[in-house]
């Protein structure tokens, strides 16, 4: 697995009829190696730090293997950071990964949070007022990720996964109990499952 892609958002203003936000979701590809910290890249703009960002989503990962799917699906080619993601990662496909995994991506240590909740803003964005839907039902979710050590990291770096060993839920399993929860109207978007809290002690928020 190789880092392909490294991909930084800007302060943008996303209109949707006559309303209007700001938002850090239309990220690019930047060339030349990039300082990764707790918080993430510092250059790369958070809309709504109420449900983005933070120690615990500092970083979100997705890889070409679900890209290639996305592809197939919308019937034209997806580019690297379409998603939001910040690490585009060759090979990677999220849903077979667990919370607490760990990426080591270059001189980086990444690990394994929360699955990617989407929500209206990534639809506007996709141009589609379905996609949220769409995006569910692929379970094809991205990972978000708490940075475990700093570094830098450039595109072409060799990505390495370390299968995390302790209690653990996979990333498919809480992205469907959210919903589940959701469904059942016992849980607010910002609630961590239970199973995941007890097992690691990780934050999850909605994205």
């Amino acid at each position: 697995m190789q880092l392909t892609s490294i991909n930084i958002g800007q302060k943008q203003t996303l209109q949707s009829g006559d309303k209007s936000e700001i938002t850090g979701i239309f990220k690019q590809p930047v060339s030349g190696p990039i300082q990764i910290t707790t918080l993430g890249i510092a250059e790369d703009f958070i809309g709504s730090p109420k449900h983005h960002g933070g120690p615990d989503q500092a970083v979100y990962v997705y890889g070409t293997k679900d890209y290639e799917w996305w592809s197939t699906e919308l019937g034209r080619e997806v580019d690297a950071g379409t998603f939001g993601e910040n690490l585009t990662i060759s090979e990677l496909e999220s849903a077979k990964f667990n919370i607490g995994d760990f990426l080591h991506v270059g001189e980086v240590i990444l690990q394994v949070t929360a699955p990617r909740i989407p929500c209206g803003t990534f639809a506007r964005r996709m141009e589609d007022s379905k996609f949220v839907k769409r995006f569910r039902g692929a379970e094809r979710p991205g990972l978000y990720c708490r940075v475990i050590k700093e570094g830098v990291v450039k595109t072409g770096d060799e990505v390495r996964v370390e299968i995390y060993t302790g209690e653990t839920i996979s990333v498919t399993q809480m992205y469907r109990d959210y919903y589940e929860k959701i469904k059942a109207k016992k849980h607010s978007a910002e609630t961590l499952p239970r199973r995941s809290q007890s097992a690691l002690g990780l934050i999850w928020k909605k994205s």
